[in-house]
């Protein structure tokens, strides 16, 4: 059976399990689990407090020191509210393309990764390759930080992260941190035609809101890498929801929204920023007509960017493997910031174009995952020939 052939229907088995974030991906990873472990990989599944979620790391070759990880997540973002042609989560080939939810991001890179085992398995390699598999990247990537600590306790630690996002199969050295996070106010529920015996806590999320707006305005004018588009730390908001009726003094709001830092120090000052206008501007207002108004801001994730790095070893394998002269750098996040945390040298690179992502129809091109495939057996070849890699 041709690799492209097998990476397909391994493909439209991995669309057909509905992992959105907020489900289970026990069954996808039971199925991985599976058809891994026929191919002699070792499996270790790590499941989440819930027991609902869980990661997968295959090994398959020696065990020692030096290995390289096939990084992808399982999640996916939701459909139901978005005009499908077809069922998004049935597989549908058409025009060179693959049609479903999380073809492209990024169950397309996992069916390459799953097809490409059992030649990994075939192959006398010198050094290990390892299949990470994550829950929750989606929100917050929270699978990948559970595996990091993992990682940290394990014999044999990899030195090398393929991060298999949809890049065009294009090497990525370098992308912005993803922070989120939930700010809750609480005011005072109220009459509305009494403003002045209530705490509106939609008036307050709105100013902090505001707030928010001047910092992105600032953050525009101290511009860092310009192949960065944009080349600077972004701030949006992302949800609003509070109050009950438009006579009635809102109690409770709550404002969801993210950070892109391009430098920790963005971030670190966007936070202080923050909290000060809280302590001196917006909490003493609330809290003179009710003392007991707060506003909380809980961290959904603050997931480290991927940092560029001179003399990538990861880059440069990849380079080698897709033929690709230069790496570009990218604004969206991924969990490769997390491994780089780890030592391992991190490159992102994988099938599929970022701009299909989380859209309906959602797509990868056949020839993207060709690609990938040849990228991956190359890879097998390299770590069965040069311990180094």
């Amino acid at each position: 059976m041709a690799l492209i052939d097998d990476t397909k229907r391994i493909l439209a088995d991995l669309v057909a399990f509905p992992t959105v974030s907020a489900d289970s991906n026990l069954e996808l990873i039971a199925y991985a689990a599976d058809r891994l472990g026929a191919c002699g990989a070792t499996i270790k599944i790590m499941r989440d407090e819930s027991g609902q979620k869980a990661n997968l790391f295959a090994t398959i070759g020696p065990d020692r020191d030096g290995g390289v990880v096939l990084c992808g997540h399982t999640d996916v973002v939701p459909a139901e509210e978005q005009d499908w042609f077809s069922d998004p989560f049935t597989a549908r080939e058409a025009d060179g393309r693959i049609y479903g939810r999380g073809t492209c991001d990024m169950k397309g890179f996992v069916a390459a990764a799953m097809a490409v085992a059992p030649h990994f398995s075939r192959q006398q390699l010198v050094r290990p390759v390892h299949i990470a598999l994550t829950y929750d990247e989606e929100v917050g990537c929270l699978g990948a930080r559970r595996l990091s600590e993992e990682l940290e306790q394990m014999a044999f630690a990899p030195v090398i992260a393929i991060v298999g996002e949809p890049t065009g199969m294009r090497p990525v050295e370098g992308h912005k941190g993803c922070f989120e996070y939930t700010t809750v106010f609480t005011g005072l529920k109220g009459h509305g035609s009494q403003p002045d015996a209530g705490v509106n806590a939609v008036e307050y999320a709105i100013r902090y809101a505001a707030r928010l707006i001047k910092l992105a305005e600032r953050l525009k004018s101290n511009p860092a890498d310009p192949r960065f588009a944009p080349p600077w730390t972004t701030l949006q908001l992302g949800r609003v929801d509070g109050g009950i009726a438009r006579n009635v003094i809102a109690g409770h709001c709550i404002l969801e929204w993210e950070m892109r830092p391009l430098r920790a120090q963005d971030a670190a000052d966007v936070r202080s920023d923050l909290d000060a206008y809280c302590e001196t501007v917006l909490l003493p207002a609330m809290r003179a007509v009710y003392p007991g108004a707060s506003i909380e801001t809980e961290i959904i994730g603050e997931v480290r960017g991927l940092e560029p790095i001179d003399d990538s070893e990861a880059l440069r394998l990849v380079a080698g493997l897709t033929g690709a002269a230069d790496a570009e750098l990218v604004s969206f996040g991924t969990e490769a910031g997390l491994y780089q945390a780890l030592g391992m040298s991190t490159v992102v690179c994988g099938p599929g174009s970022i701009s299909e992502a989380h859209k309906p129809d959602e797509f990868v091109e056949i020839a993207q995952l060709q690609a990938c495939l040849d990228m991956l057996t190359g890879l097998s070849r390299k770590l069965s020939e040069d311990k180094d890699a």
